[in-house]
């Protein structure tokens, strides 16, 4: 089961090599690598760092999955999620796959919408990764990962239910706005909201078990 996985994310990673590698004769030696709020390319590099960036990224993130289960601490393992964590691995992966796409399409054609399709893949993430975010349980690496969540089971659970709706939700709506051609703050501040409403609400819920003395963990 983790072998399909791994294989995937190596699939992605040479794919992204092969599509630089064709391309790569046909691209001006310095190419855009950056782009402003508008849209507008304000930063270029040379093509050579087609192969290094995103690449390089996701073998960094490759090896880091890979190493994270061994580093997890008793009672806050992986291994109960192992194929929600793995999946998101993947998602992530991905997504750096796309954006990789995206600049070696706009280094070599020079046409394309960079923001709404940067935005796009943001909003696509969201949604993805909200769809398993109920099934994330506790740990240190991965989920809506605040001092509440950590400390008391019953509140990290509740909040990740929550967080996969807000996540799918906002994920959604910000990629209609995208699409629509709405400003670029209005999608962003949906993903924020997404974000930061379930962070908010384990707060709140922490200190209700709190008042009614149900707080039943405690850190190891």
């Amino acid at each position: 089961m983790t072998r399909k996985y791994y294989l995937g994310g190596f699939a992605l990673l040479a794919a992204c090599l092969i599509a630089t590698a064709i391309l790569y004769p046909h691209l001006s030696s310095q190419i855009p690598t950056h782009w402003n709020a508008h849209g507008q390319v304000d930063g270029y590099s040379a093509k050579w760092t087609l192969f290094t960036f995103q690449p390089g990224m996701m073998l960094g993130l490759l090896g880091l999955f890979a190493l994270l289960p061994w580093l997890s601490p008793r009672r806050f393992e992986v291994d109960s999620f192992r194929s929600t964590y793995l999946y998101i691995m993947v998602v992530v992966l991905a997504c750096i796959a796309y954006f990789h796409g995206l600049m070696l399409w706009s280094a070599r054609t020079g046409n394309l919408q960079m923001n709404k399709a940067l935005m796009g893949g943001v909003c696509l993430l969201f949604a993805l990764l909200g769809n398993v975010l109920g099934k994330v349980r506790r740990n240190f690496y991965i989920g809506i990962r605040t001092p509440w969540t950590i400390a008391e089971e019953r509140v990290w659970n509740a909040t990740h239910r929550l967080g996969a709706k807000t996540f799918v939700l906002g994920g959604i709506v910000a990629l209609v706005l995208a699409l629509a051609g709405a400003p670029f703050w209005c999608p962003i501040s949906v993903l924020l909201a997404g974000a930061f409403t379930p962070a908010i609400y384990s707060l709140v819920y922490y200190k209700q078990l709190e008042r009614r003395g149900e707080i039943t963990s405690e850190l190891p």
